[in-house]
């Protein structure tokens, strides 16, 4: 049972793990990371910015994967674009990953 429970474990860490990495890759496929950063200001609010707005939020992946697709508009003068071309999964992904960054 116990060796059962320890393969799980190690498959669960496995699976986050390569999530983690690939979360970044695909920030940088779809050139997310021109407007944005995890930790710092840049043309768009960082990531941690996002992650802190919406911590507790059960609907969070939801929302930030939405504004991935259908694009955003803050309280700046810019406004983040829609970006059709992200598939849900992949919006999932980048949603998941963002919402886990701490400051």
């Amino acid at each position: 049972m116990k060796l059962a429970s320890l393969t799980l474990l190690a498959g669960w860490i496995a699976v986050a793990a390569a999530q983690t990495q690939e979360a970044p890759a695909l920030l940088q496929k779809y050139s997310c990371y021109i407007c944005h950063a995890n930790d710092e200001t840049v043309t768009g609010p960082p990531y941690v910015a996002m992650a802190a707005k919406y911590r507790g939020n059960p609907e969070a992946v939801s929302i930030v994967a939405a504004a991935v697709k259908k694009g955003a508009h803050g309280s700046g003068p810019w406004h983040m674009p829609p970006s059709p071309q992200v598939s849900a999964a992949d919006a999932r992904k980048i949603a998941e990953y963002i919402l886990a960054l701490q400051p």
